[in-house]
C-alpha cells in the first residue's frame, strides 16, 4: 500500500511538472502572438469618397427641424465626425455615450446620421440625451458616402476634407480615426505598413 502511494505521488509530481512546462510554452506563444499582431483600428472600405477628397456637401434638417450643413467649412473651425448609425443597432447604442465623451474631450463637432422608420427614431431620441449633437435622418447622405455597414465614422477636417473613415465598433476604433488624422495617415493600418516598410 505504501509503495502504491509513493508511486502515485511521483506520477502526480511528473504530471504537475509536465503541465507547468506546457503552460510556460503556451504563455510564451501568446506573448509572441501579441507582440507580432498590431492593434487594429477602424477598418476602412474602398467605397465612397476617398480620404483626401472634399466631402460632399448637404443641407439637411435635423430631428428638430434645424438646417444642418454636412461637409464644407466648419463654422467653429473644428474637425467634424460623421457617425452613421441606426436606432435598431445595439452596437451604436453602446457606442453613443463614448461618442459624446470623445467629442467633448477632443473638441470636435459630431453629427449623427441615421436611417430607418420614424417610430424607431422617436424611441431612440426619447431614450438618449443627445447633448446638443445634431441627429439627421437621411438615406441620401449614407448612399453618397456609400456606407454599407454601421456604425461607420467619417472624420472631416475643419475645411470639409475627409481625413479618416471606417467601421467603428469600439472605443478603440473610434479613437483610431482621430489618431489616424493626427499621425497624417488615413488609417492605423497604413501607419503600421509605413513603419514596417521603413
Amino acid at each position: 500500500m505504501t509503495s502504491f502511494l509513493i508511486a502515485s505521488n511521483v506520477l502526480l509530481w511528473f504530471a504537475l511538472i509536465g503541465v507547468a512546462i506546457v503552460m510556460f510554452g503556451l504563455l510564451r506563444q501568446i506573448g509572441l502572438l501579441h507582440e507580432r499582431s498590431a492593434p487594429m483600428g477602424a477598418m476602412m472600405t474602398d467605397e465612397g469618397p476617398d480620404v483626401g477628397d472634399a466631402a460632399p456637401v448637404f443641407d439637411v434638417p435635423d430631428h428638430a427641424g434645424t438646417s444642418i450643413r454636412i461637409g464644407g467649412t466648419n463654422p467653429l473651425g473644428r474637425p467634424t465626425l460623421l457617425m452613421f448609425s441606426a436606432p435598431s443597432c445595439p452596437i451604436c447604442d453602446k457606442l453613443f455615450p463614448i461618442i459624446k465623451s470623445t467629442a467633448r474631450a477632443e473638441k470636435i463637432s459630431v453629427i449623427l446620421v441615421s436611417d430607418g422608420q420614424p417610430d424607431e427614431h422617436e424611441r431612440f431620441l426619447r431614450s438618449h440625451d443627445l447633448a446638443g449633437i445634431p441627429y439627421v435622418v437621411s438615406a441620401e447622405v449614407g448612399m453618397r458616402f456609400q456606407v454599407g455597414k454601421i456604425p461607420y465614422g467619417v472624420l472631416l477636417d475643419a475645411s470639409g476634407v475627409i481625413r479618416a473613415k471606417g467601421l467603428t465598433n469600439t472605443r478603440e476604433h473610434l479613437e483610431s480615426l482621430l489618431e489616424a488624422d493626427k499621425s497624417g495617415f488615413s488609417s492605423i493600418q497604413k501607419y503600421f505598413a509605413s513603419r514596417k516598410a521603413a
